[in-house]
């Protein structure tokens, strides 16, 4: 069997008849109620951490959008929005940005652990263990692609908002606008752009903060099940902000592009593919890559150890102990 069979073919049986998992050397069933706190502690993580790090993603875009104007930097670019529009504008968008994320988070999340323990289910754990690193990657991408189906409109409403502080009073009036002026095609202008951006994002999230985690652990010494001294919390968090970086380095370009194709007017007329090919061929690909950058990383660095941090946290709290591969050969 194929590792993306494994991950993909996953029946509704598996919720009914849950299979013992070995995971840190014990045996624990994962069914129904784990998957739906997983999916709960991953919407609440997501809706968290993007509404706390609302305002560096407005200086962001804003960067992104006009960098001739917000040429300063992630402090410059917060010096001239409070300036011209006072401090409530960087958080323009929060709404959009909590409610979006709380969906995403909950698909993203919840569909990781969901893909990666059928797929364990499905290879044995010996085979699992040998192919940790795919099965990562497969499952956020099965995730993620899902999560963005339900993102995306919110996601177009608040880079709307962003790029025209003008243009609506709040989501519901945001969603009106654009139902009326642009019809259900309006919100997914950015469905490519985001999965572009979004799916290599997860997918490099997701197996670096893996990778990461599993060498702290070998480095110390421990296991999750016996953590170091700083913690399983303490190594969600530094394993988080490695995660972040990277997939932030990995997706921005994506990122640029969907900031600039919700822009009104952005590519000018025709298909959004042609669309996201002018304004490639416009910018550049350095600029593409490195505008607005440095913000992205800062963000996207705390904003991944955080939520890593706070699913944990509240998977604890809800009572479900979260999965790890588990190496068979240790036991």
């Amino acid at each position: 069997m194929s590792l993306f069979s494994a991950v993909l073919n996953t029946a509704p049986s598996s919720f009914t008849a849950p299979k013992p998992l070995a995971t840190s050397g014990a045996k624990k069933v994962y069914d129904l109620e784990y998957y739906l706190k997983g999916a709960a502690a991953g919407g609440i993580c997501c809706s968290i951490t993007h509404g706390a790090l609302t305002p560096v993603d407005v200086v962001k875009t804003r960067i992104q959008l006009d960098p001739a104007k917000y040429c300063n930097g992630l402090i410059g670019g917060t010096k001239t929005i409070i300036a011209e529009e006072g401090a409530g504008a960087l958080l323009t968008g929060l709404g959009a940005t909590c409610g979006g994320y709380f969906i995403q988070g909950w698909f993203k999340f919840g569909g990781v652990e969901y893909f990666k323990i059928n797929a364990v289910e499905a290879l044995g754990d010996e085979k699992a263990w040998a192919l940790k690193t795919p099965i990562y990657l497969a499952s956020a991408a099965c995730a993620e692609t899902i999560a963005d189906v339900f993102l995306c409109p919110l996601e177009a409403v608040r880079i709307r908002s962003v790029s025209d502080p003008d243009f609506c009073d709040g989501l519901a009036d945001g969603f009106a606008k654009i139902a009326k002026s642009e019809g259900i095609g309006g919100f997914y202008a950015g469905m490519g752009p985001i999965l572009f951006k979004q799916v290599p994002y997860t997918m490099a999230k997701f197996a670096v903060q893996g990778a990461a985690a599993d060498s702290i652990y070998a480095a110390t010494g421990s296991s999750p099940a016996a953590p170091p001294a700083i913690g399983n919390l303490g190594v969600s968090l530094g394993s988080g902000v490695i995660a972040g970086v990277a997939a932030a380095i990995i997706s921005h370009p994506a990122d640029t592009l969907l900031s600039m194709v919700n822009k009104a007017g952005a590519g000018g007329e025709g298909p959004i593919f042609t669309r996201l090919g002018r304004i490639a061929g416009e910018v550049g690909m350095v600029k593409l890559c490195t505008n607005g950058l440095l913000p992205r990383c800062v963000m996207i660095g705390t904003l991944t150890a955080g939520q890593f941090g706070i699913f944990d946290t509240v998977m604890g709290a809800l009572g479900a102990s979260k999965f790890h591969f588990h190496d068979p050969s240790s036991d």
